[in-house]
């Protein structure tokens, strides 16, 4: 649910009382708030850098993201198992300096839309000096490889 202030959500004619009174309102907010260049109304933005939704023919769909809130930066992939079967999945998060991070993801055969995400980090650079990697296998040490997802297209 999304409060709005009442002089945004309130109907009528829009003047300079309107303006003076969310010009007041904004003023109440504390000046960390007020001065963040990351905010968007209800928190800070959170960038998303996302590669092209794949599907493979085995049933694996699967699109991966970098994203970015604040100092944190860490990966999510969206993906759904249609092949019936439980996989195998990595989820890598690389950034500058060679720092990788993986993420061993729970992926079950209920075909329904799931995601996965590594553990969020003190940023080392910009959103650009990231990428994620996903791959989906077959189980088992043999498990043949059905999906590889990159945050780059």
């Amino acid at each position: 649910m999304v409060a709005l202030p009442l002089t945004v959500a309130s109907a009528g004619q829009v003047g300079d009382a309107g303006r003076a009174a969310a010009r007041d309102a904004a003023d109440d907010r504390p000046d960390t708030v007020r001065r963040s260049p990351f905010l968007l109304g209800q928190g800070l933005a959170t960038a998303v850098r996302c590669g092209p939704e794949l599907t493979s023919p085995d049933g694996i769909e699967a699109q991966t993201c970098v994203l970015t809130q604040g100092e944190d930066t860490w990966a999510r992939t969206y993906y759904r198992n249609a092949t019936g079967a439980s996989l195998d999945s990595v989820l890598s998060l690389m950034g500058p300096g060679g720092r990788t991070v993986q993420m061993r993801c729970t992926t079950g055969a209920d075909d329904e839309p799931a995601t996965c995400e590594t553990p969020r980090e003190r940023s080392r650079g910009g959103p650009d000096a990231y990428t994620a990697v996903t791959e989906f296998a077959e189980r088992g040490a043999d498990g043949a490889l059905l999906l590889r997802s990159g945050s780059n297209s």
